[in-house]
C-alpha cells in the first residue's frame, strides 16, 4: 500500500509572545520615544489636590537604558501611538 508522507514545516523565525501588562503600560511617541503613564491614578483620590491629579494625566518618557531594553524583551511589537486608534475602523459603530 501507499505510504503516507509527512508534510514538511515552513521553516521560519518564532513568534515571540507579548506581556499583554507592559502593553498596555508604555508607548512609543512618534519620535521613537518610550513613555508610560503614572501610578496612582485609579482610587483614593478624594484627599489629593486638584493641582496633583491633574500632573497624573501626563505620560513620562523612560530614561533608564535598562529599563527600555527590558520592555522591549517584553514587548517585541511595540508599534508607534496613534492618538485615535479606532480611526481606521471607523469608531464603535
Amino acid at each position: 500500500m501507499g505510504r503516507k508522507t509527512k508534510k514538511s514545516k515552513k521553516k521560519g523565525k518564532y513568534k515571540l509572545k507579548t506581556h499583554k501588562a507592559t502593553a498596555k503600560r508604555f508607548r512609543l511617541t512618534g519620535t521613537g520615544k518610550l513613555v508610560r503613564t503614572k501610578g496612582g491614578k485609579s482610587h483614593l483620590r478624594r484627599r489629593t489636590s486638584k493641582r496633583t491629579k491633574r500632573l497624573f494625566t501626563k505620560m513620562i518618557s523612560v530614561e533608564g537604558s535598562g529599563i527600555r531594553k527590558r520592555v522591549r524583551r517584553l514587548v517585541p511589537y511595540l508599534k508607534k501611538y496613534k492618538a485615535n486608534p479606532n480611526a481606521r475602523s471607523g469608531g464603535a459603530s
